[in-house]
């Protein structure tokens, strides 16, 4: 009878998730295609999000002193500087005044006021001073160089007076005024803190925003940036938190922490805030490690995921004449300009999201580390011109929301491990993709072995022999995947225990459900999969009831069943694409007892392996 259903009947998995079912390929119309049985996905199993944290993780009282966040000020004890549009008067020796350019040169607090049509405050005070300035609504311009230009301090902290607005703006050049390159409408060479409950508008149309050669700390404020490039740019790194929002503009990145001399450094760290970015470069970019608590965050970056590098849908990974580099790092990068990065979230070390809600749209990956990510909470809706999350290492989600709408691949890591939350996505290629440090989408691969015994392994009549120590391992949560290539491809192996995973797709093309080089096995969780059965791959090694059988052609919309021998449904779903054959494995389904499957018009019985 298995024989039979092999060649006529057709059956796709539905989990009960608002995706459908899953698809991929599945069992050949030979008789000795495998089994599969499908079930309804109940379990969502999650990782809490406080799950076992990496050594690397950050707190905030190492990240920000106590006076970070101080925004009091005593007037009675402070210097007053009142600007009156060409010139200044201080109530002070410490204020320097020539002309319009105004000069700090000892530790106080400083309340500043009014307007400066052509100037620029400029800090320059000893090495040890800890210099506070209040804004309390200023408007100062310098056409040629910075409005604020820190040069010499221990630290500077720039207070928003309550309810102010403050605007700095550079008339769209800068001329050198010392050694120092400055290329930003707030230049420090110190440390540089903003706090306060003001607001500052800084407008640079021919470089930075802000810039500190050090650290530089925001815990509070809100911000407007509109830049030539960078909208903030610090070496050592950038740290935010507090009440603070940003809604920054910028012609290259919207946040970028770099140190080219100290690896270690450039990093960025936020604990909370709402950030608006637009950007043409990428959207958040760590030079070092990221790591992000909470905040709100909606991103755009390089323009979107419409100006992501184009694929057909009748050529994904390459075959029949398409783009063989779409989805590969070296294409990634750009359309135009390869050497400009249009990523929504990356960091060159490992990137650490434990919550908040991100929205981002990216021309590029959405999140991408040359190392790790770790996922641990938070809800994403994401789309991308190439994938949604990036890994060069291993990619771990733990616990949270994930909406992909539209991606070139979804989650592509070397090693990806998902222990919990909620995964939807629809992938122009792969799904999942294991790569092996290599993108090596529609190349050869699990896919190229047929159904041709258990697992239609490589050795297997049909199969190719290959090698990779790339892994996928699913242990918990939910994963719905709606793909136009492989659903879960692995350049090595696959290992379900847990969870509830449905894989819808593809409906054509060399590619397939499960792929796979080496193994792929199930010991717990429910698994449910259809698709075309081009090339075809069901499990290798199972602990748990597996079917896996052609079932023709059927359509999307098509109603699957499954019942056991006492009539019970096991499975009943009506999958989104269309497909020729299904899997299914579920702690439910008992290896050797007969189920009885019907596809639309197609019904038949089949014995569970």
């Amino acid at each position: 009878m298995k024989r039979q259903l092999s060649a006529v009947l057709g059956l796709l998995m539905f989990l009960s998730v608002p995706a459908g079912c899953g698809n991929s390929h599945t069992a050949g119309t030979d008789a000795e295609n495998e089994e599969l049985s499908s079930n309804e996905v109940s379990e969502t199993s999650e990782t809490s999000a406080d799950a076992e944290e990496a050594d690397s993780v950050q707190a905030d009282s190492e990240m920000f002193t106590e006076r970070d966040s101080e925004t009091d000020y005593d007037e009675s004890t402070s210097v007053f500087i009142e600007l009156d549009g060409n010139g200044a008067s201080a109530t002070s020796d410490s204020v320097q005044i020539l002309g319009t350019t105004i000069t700090i040169t000892e530790e106080a607090t400083y309340i500043i006021s009014g307007t400066l049509d052509d100037g620029r405050i400029v800090v320059d005070a000893s090495d040890t001073a800890k210099i506070q300035l209040v804004l309390n609504g200023v408007d100062i311009t310098s056409a040629a160089s910075a409005p604020l230009y820190i040069l010499e301090a221990d630290k500077v902290f720039v207070t928003l007076a309550d309810s102010t607005e403050n605007t700095l703006l550079n008339g769209g050049s800068f001329t050198a005024v010392d050694e120092n390159n400055i290329d930003s409408v707030v230049f420090s060479k110190q440390d540089l803190t903003f706090n306060g409950s003001g607001s500052l508008t800084v407008t640079s149309p021919a470089g930075h925003g802000i810039v500190s050669k050090d650290d530089l700390v925001i815990t509070g404020g809100t911000y407007t940036i509109t830049s030539a490039s960078h909208g903030l740019d610090a070496n050592d790194s950038i740290r935010i938190t507090g009440e603070t929002f940003l809604n920054i503009d910028a012609g290259k990145d919207g946040m970028h922490a770099e140190n080219e001399e100290d690896t270690s450094l450039g990093f960025i760290y936020i604990s909370d805030s709402t950030a608006e970015i637009e950007a043409e470069g990428d959207g958040i970019s760590a030079g070092a490690y990221m790591q992000i608590q909470k905040g709100t965050f909606e991103i755009r970056a390089g323009g979107g995921s419409e100006n992501g590098s184009s694929a057909s849908s009748d050529s994904w990974g390459g075959f029949m004449g398409g783009n063989p580099s779409r989805g590969t790092e070296e294409s990634a990068d750009t359309n135009e300009d390869s050497s400009t990065s249009m990523k929504g979230i990356k960091a060159a070390a490992d990137i650490e999201i434990a919550a908040g809600t991100f929205t981002i749209d990216s021309a590029d990956d959405s999140v991408h580390s040359n190392a790790s990510v770790t996922v641990n909470g938070g809800t994403f809706y994401i789309e991308s011109g190439d994938d949604a999350f990036h890994a060069d290492e291993s990619l771990t989600v733990t616990a949270g929301t994930v909406n992909i709408t539209e991606c070139y691949e979804g989650l592509e890591a070397l090693n990806i491990e998902i222990q919990g939350g909620e995964i939807t996505l629809t992938a122009e290629d792969d799904g999942l993709n294991a790569a092996g440090g290599t993108d090596s989408s529609g190349t050869a691969g699990g896919r190229d072995a047929m159904f041709g015994g258990r697992g239609g392994m490589k050795g297997t009549p049909g199969g190719t022999s290959s090698s990779s120590d790339g892994s996928i391992s699913i242990s918990g949560g939910t994963l719905h995947i709606k793909s136009s290539g492989d659903g879960i491809d692995a350049n090595g192996s696959i290992v379900i225990s847990g969870g509830d995973t449905a894989v819808s797709g593809p409906v054509q093309g060399d590619t397939a459900t499960l792929d796979y080089d080496t193994s792929a096995s199930i010991t717990g969780g429910t698994f449910t999969g259809t698709g075309a059965s081009g090339m075809a791959q069901t499990f290798s090694e199972a602990e748990q009831g597996v079917i896996a059988v052609s079932v023709g052609e059927q359509s999307a919309g098509t109603t699957v069943a499954i019942t056991d021998q006492n009539g019970n449904t096991v499975l009943n779903c009506t999958p989104e694409l269309d497909f020729q054959v299904v899997i299914f494995s579920s702690p439910e389904l008992v290896s050797g007892k007969t189920y009885t499957i019907t596809a639309g018009e197609v019904s038949g019985e089949l014995e569970a392996e």
